[in-house]
Formats: C-alpha cells, sequence, structure tokens
C-alpha cells in the first residue's frame, strides 16, 4: 500500500517534465495517491502536455492564482470529482525581469508587486479557495490536510535572486501564519527548501547557474542539479501521514549547504 493510497493531491505550477512540481506529481501516484494539476494562461497547454507523461494522465485545472473568480471556480470543479482535498502543493513563482539581477533599485512597486502577489500571496489564496475541501479531508478522526510548498532558502542575500528572494522570505513567513490559523482544523502547513535544480524557472534568473556550478562542493553530502527525485520524496513525506505532527516546518533537502558557513 503506497503512503498516500487514497489522498487526493493537488500539485500546481507543473510545466515541463523537469520541474520539481512534476517530479513531486509522479512520486505521488506511484504512492498510489490521485493527483490533479493546475496551469495558467499561455502555460495551461503545455501542463496539459506534461500531465500525459505521468504514470497515469492527470486531470488539469485552470487556475491563474492572481484572478479570484478562476479560484473559485477551479474549487467548484474539484468539488465535483470528490469532497476532500488531503494535499495542495505550492509550486508557483514569477518575477517581472526588472525583479531579478544585481540591482534591487531596478524594480518599482508596480514590477515587485506582481511578484510577491504570484510568488508568496498565492499561497494563502489557494488555501483559501479549497479550504472546504482541504478541512474535509482530516473530519472523521482521519489525519488532516497536508499544504506543502517549494522554497528556497531565504534567511540570507543570494546573487542575482533580488525580489524573488524577498518573495520567498514572505513565503515562509505566510506559512508559519498559516500553520497557526489552521492547525486547529487538524492542516499543516510546511515547505521544502530545496537547493539549485536546473529547471525552467531556475534558467529565468540571471546569474543562477552560478548556484548551480558550486553548490556541490558547498554541501557535506554533495548535490546534482538534475535530481529532482531527492525533492519530490520530502515532499511525499510532508503529505502522507508520516509527520502527522510538523507543521510550520522548512523542510532543507540542500544536501546540507544551509548549515555550513561559505
Amino acid at each position: 500500500m503506497g503512503l498516500l493510497e487514497g489522498k487526493r493531491i493537488l500539485v500546481t505550477g507543473v510545466l515541463t517534465d523537469a520541474s520539481l512540481a512534476f517530479a513531486v506529481a509522479r512520486t505521488a501516484q506511484q504512492e498510489g495517491g490521485e493527483v490533479v494539476l493546475s496551469g495558467a494562461g499561455r502555460g495551461l497547454s503545455l501542463t496539459r502536455r506534461t500531465a500525459r507523461k505521468l504514470p497515469v494522465e492527470a486531470d488539469v485545472l485552470e487556475i491563474d492564482v492572481t484572478r479570484p473568480e478562476q479560484l473559485a471556480a477551479a474549487a467548484v470543479q474539484l468539488a465535483t470529482g470528490g469532497d476532500q482535498l488531503h494535499g495542495l502543493v505550492h509550486a508557483i513563482g514569477y518575477a517581472p525581469p526588472e525583479c531579478l539581477g544585481g540591482d534591487m533599485f531596478r524594480a518599482d512597486w508596480d514590477q515587485v508587486q506582481v511578484a510577491l502577489h504570484v510568488s508568496a500571496y498565492s499561497l494563502k489564496a489557494l488555501v483559501e479557495a479549497f479550504l472546504p475541501l482541504l478541512i474535509a479531508a482530516g473530519e472523521g478522526g482521519r489525519t488532516g490536510a497536508s499544504v506543502v510548498g517549494l522554497d528556497f532558502d531565504a534567511s540570507v542575500a543570494w546573487p542575482s535572486y533580488a525580489w524573488m528572494g524577498v518573495s520567498k522570505a514572505a513565503l515562509e513567513s505566510l506559512s508559519r501564519y498559516l500553520a497557526r490559523d489552521l492547525g486547529p482544523q487538524g492542516i499543516r502547513v510546511n515547505l521544502v527548501a530545496a537547493g539549485p535544480v536546473k529547471t525552467m524557472a531556475a534558467k529565468s534568473i540571471p546569474g543562477f547557474n552560478t548556484f548551480e556550478d558550486t553548490w556541490a562542493d558547498r554541501a557535506p553530502l554533495g548535490w546534482d542539479v538534475l535530481d529532482t527525485d531527492v525533492v519530490a520524496r520530502a515532499c511525499l513525506a510532508l503529505l502522507s501521514d508520516l509527520l502527522p505532527m510538523t507543521t510550520g516546518e522548512i523542510l532543507h533537502v540542500d544536501g546540507g549547504v544551509h548549515a555550513v558557513g561559505a
């Protein structure tokens, strides 16, 4: 019996089969979970094509996290297939080009608010939209639902990460507040802070290859920038019933870089 047998999981942010979100979706299916994906805008067709590469083709919802009407419609659509949602994976992040690079002063508020909205506030928006289904997953004495977000350690300032780093710091803080507020309803909220992986998102960040080129040397356990499975397995543990009393946590899957100095 798989770790997610009988559980329904919504995985957001799947674009290509090289993404961390795809690895989470694939691993969830391999462990018996029923997986639903979401995509948005011009990327929706790409998400639908990628859904066919999973072991079992997943249904795809259209969710632009900046549009409340799409969130509401997706919640209604998901509820028609079942009244429970056991897991929600937040793998969404975006910052306009002005928000990335070495100059924090290049972006103005119009660009910064987009980064914060899509990359941080969207966690609250998604949880709020699907809250009745998440609450229902924990009724009847069963282990409650689990919300898992993908993170990149925001405790320090990274080269080129700029306002995306600020957005990740906001995401980390928000996850703690949501853990506090949703705990009484049996819902856990945790983040997985992954080391650098060669994904489409990483390619959009100027200079991100500097992380990829040096991370393995700094990591006590080493690091493979092509290995998405190690991150997916951490998400799997948090989505499963293995850690029922863990919430408000940031689980680092980075080979140990966060724990050592330069």
